[in-house]
């Protein structure tokens, strides 16, 4: 039997985590979410998740400190990284990080879809 896709949602703002989860659940794709980078950390395994959705700015460890983190696995999962933040440094970093995209909230729910569905087709 094939699992669900699994998608992880790290961001500090529980308005934002519910509304992806909600988003996401709507479309039948199966979430975890996360208030902290630290928390994922903590039970993170390479496999685990089929992408994962971080906010940048975070309480501890930073969206993109967690991005690089998880590029330091052998297989890393595909990040879709997410902020208010309109700092043109932020993107570049992010996706020379590896990042799977790098979006601007406001976020358009079909823009997120077609990343998602991108990263989840990988």
């Amino acid at each position: 039997m094939v699992r669900a896709p699994l998608v992880a949602i790290v961001d500090d703002d529980e308005g934002m985590r519910d509304a992806l989860s909600d988003l996401l659940l709507v479309l039948d794709l199966a979430c975890r979410t996360f208030d902290r980078a630290e928390a994922l950390l903590a039970e993170y395994e390479p496999g685990l998740f089929d992408c994962i959705i971080t906010d940048v700015r975070m309480p501890g460890i930073s969206g993109l400190d967690l991005l690089r983190r998880l590029r330091s696995f052998d297989a890393p999962t595909p990040v879709i990284v997410i902020t208010s933040d309109t700092n043109p440094n932020a993107c570049s970093q992010a996706l020379e990080e590896g990042a799977h995209a790098f979006l601007t909230k406001p976020i358009e729910d079909h823009v997120l879809l077609g990343h998602l569905n991108s990263a989840l087709a990988r």
